[in-house]
């Protein structure tokens, strides 16, 4: 199985980064917020920018070793880029742009049929239509046959068609390939499409890999919780190894097992909470509601709300719940009280 191996233990930027993975024909997603380190990651693989210590391995060849003094130049490292824009040479025309990579005179032919370009060989980027763009970024890449594959947040201009076609070229890729390859991304549903495995980068650490539906339904760490999509967040007061109080949602929550380390942070999805009788001997995990707003989504309510004891430092807490469910609630309120309860096996405890 190819592998790609990246060792930077510091680069231009001061990031340390440390991954080691095998793929297969799905990329590893690799998750951050703006300025994290994701680009650079990609930039140092594919020779655009040199670490300053660390070493980049592909399929057993190094590329990048600063101990040995090796750093090969981008066109010698067999790396299929797709930047966010495409990156295609304005002055060439369809032809140039995919002949300019290829290993081989019969490749730009070959591709700009299988990409249905017919027809556009001489025309220039400006002359093409978005995904017209795309196909033609497509086809450069494949014409220079690269070793490893690496997208940087390919989709994130596009609507949602062209998003989907995007999507089906580069899984049909993925498939006929099965090289190692990144995608790096902001956006959590695109990973999960794309991805088996999703790797968080957080101030320039990239952390271990997980099982995409681990990601989601165990995230490890704050940020990681964050990128997921999770909107129910509190600091943690511990009271003991299986209670603690959630100073932001104001209330006492008990925990699945028993926590020696006493992580800092809880947090549960929107649509985790369910609907539960008035609280008798215990108020744990049981929040009394004070909606502030409710918004209709496409094809659900998300409702916003507080603890009835609402204080400044309370956070609005989300629920999304199904529009039917939600429209037999409402016809009682608010001259009945809504309790809401998270089950305790649901709680994510994060670092």
């Amino acid at each position: 199985m190819s592998q790609l191996v990246v060792r930077i233990e510091k680069n231009l930027v001061d990031f340390f980064l440390r991954a080691d993975f095998e793929t297969d024909s799905n990329p590893l997603a690799v998750l951050g917020e703006s300025g994290a380190g994701k680009s650079m990651l990609l930039k140092c693989v594919a020779g655009i920018e040199t670490p300053d210590s660390g070493k980049i391995i592909l399929n057993g060849v190094p590329l990048f070793d600063s101990e040995k003094r090796i750093n090969l130049p981008p066109q010698k490292r067999r790396v299929g880029y797709l930047f966010q824009n495409y990156a295609l040479f304005p002055n060439m025309n369809v032809y140039k742009n995919i002949s300019s990579t290829a290993k081989n005179k019969d490749a730009a032919a070959f591709y700009i049929k299988r990409f249905a370009l017919c027809g556009k060989e001489k025309f220039f980027p400006n002359q093409l239509s978005g995904g017209e763009q795309q196909r033609v970024a497509l086809a450069r890449l494949l014409a220079s046959e690269p070793d490893v594959l690496l997208f940087d947040e390919p989709f994130s201009a596009l609507d949602s068609n062209r998003k989907s076609e995007l999507e089906r070229m580069i899984l049909d890729l993925l498939e006929e390939k099965k090289c190692p390859s990144i995608l790096v991304t902001h956006d959590r549903n695109e990973a999960f499409r794309l991805s088996e495995k999703i790797a968080v980068m957080e101030k320039g650490h990239l952390l271990e890999p997980q099982d995409k539906h681990d990601f989601f339904e165990n995230p490890k760490t704050l940020c990681s919780a964050l990128l997921s999509g999770c909107k129910n967040i509190s600091r943690l007061e511990w009271i003991d190894e299986n209670t603690a109080f959630a100073s932001e949602w104001g209330i006492k929550i008990r925990v699945a097992e028993k926590n020696h380390n006493k992580p800092p942070y809880a947090g549960f999805r929107a649509h985790y909470l369910v609907q539960t009788n008035a609280p008798f001997e215990s108020d744990e995990n049981i929040f009394s509601c004070c909606i502030k707003r409710v918004i209709e989504d496409a094809f659900s309510f998300i409702i916003y709300f507080t603890q009835n004891t609402y204080s400044e430092q309370e956070k609005l807490i989300s629920w999304e719940v199904e529009k039917e469910l939600w429209k037999k609630i409402e016809k009682f309120l608010p001259s009945n009280p809504l309790f809401l309860k998270i089950e305790s096996e649901k709680i994510m405890l994060l670092e």
